[in-house]
């Protein structure tokens, strides 16, 4: 019998998931099918009812669910219930598990790049939803100073606040951060500025980076954001959002399989969609 998943998000179908879940289902030969669910905030409740009725056999959370999708699930993991966000469910024996691959996926597409990280001093720009799962992942992993950016102090202080592994942070305002980003080692953007098509945005401009600085984004339409751009010219490495956007994908995939899959063929398969639409 084939095997339903899918994605729900209010809007969802710029998504990319559906075809690189799709083309991965058929690579491994499974018998399963991936679909785009457009849900409304008012509707999420019936939407989760309706998942398990069917016996569906796991989905993704897009915004604005994340947070809200939770009280509705049977469980919740560890990080994803610290974090505050769900973006993987998965049907166990007819129970709803609730997953974040967010910020663990940022952190395994960053050791593809920067394979030691727990020894570097790191500043996060941002403190919203992407900033949470990342921060919390980033010290699960073992870094110990994780220092944090954001226009308001009380929310980035609240986040660090909340992070329940060991990890030292300083919150900085956006003018001292610019002032000090020749201090870190890796440097992580995690704001919509500078997302299409307001390409012209940059959180924080940089006069100065260290020497061997490695900087990432999250954004990964346009594939360089002037943030990038700056940082390059500077001689940082840089990154975009495709790896962390894939690597979601793929610890997902594990979860709901047991197979962690061809990472290459799914960043050649998103880089091709981006290609091809302006989403």
């Amino acid at each position: 019998m084939r095997k339903l998943y899918g994605v729900i998000g209010d809007p969802v179908g710029h998504s990319m998931s559906p075809v690189m879940h799709n083309d991965l289902f058929n690579f491994y030969g499974m018998d399963r099918q991936y679909f785009p669910f457009h849900v409304k905030p008012m509707d999420l409740e019936d939407a989760v009812k309706g998942f398990k009725a069917i016996g569906a056999a796991g989905f993704n959370v897009t915004v604005p669910h994340k947070t809200q999708i939770i009280p509705l699930l049977d469980k919740v993991d560890h990080l994803a219930e610290a974090i505050g966000a769900v973006n993987t469910v998965v049907n166990e024996n007819g129970l709803l598990i609730g997953y974040n691959t967010d910020g663990r996926g940022f952190v395994r597409g960053l050791l593809d790049r920067l394979p030691a990280i727990t020894e570097k001093k790191t500043l996060i720009i941002g403190a919203g939803g992407a900033a949470k799962a990342i921060y919390f992942s980033l010290a699960e992993a073992g870094l110990k100073e994780i220092d944090i950016c954001n226009r308001t102090a009380a929310r980035a202080e609240e986040l660090a606040k909340g992070c329940p592994f060991a990890v030292q942070s300083a919150i900085l305002g956006m003018e001292e951060a610019g002032k000090s980003c020749d201090q870190y080692d890796l440097i992580i953007q995690t704001t919509s500025i500078g997302m299409s098509p307001e390409i012209d945005g940059t959180p924080l401009p940089f006069s100065a980076l260290k020497e061997g600085c490695f900087v990432s984004d999250i954004i990964y339409n346009p594939l360089e954001t002037r943030l990038l751009s700056e940082a390059a010219r500077l001689g940082a490495a840089t990154q975009n959002g495709i790896d962390m956007f894939v690597y979601q994908g793929a610890l997902a995939f594990e979860k709901w399989t047991g197979i962690f899959p061809d990472t290459a063929r799914m960043k050649g398969n998103v880089l091709k969609q981006l290609g091809g639409s302006s989403c």
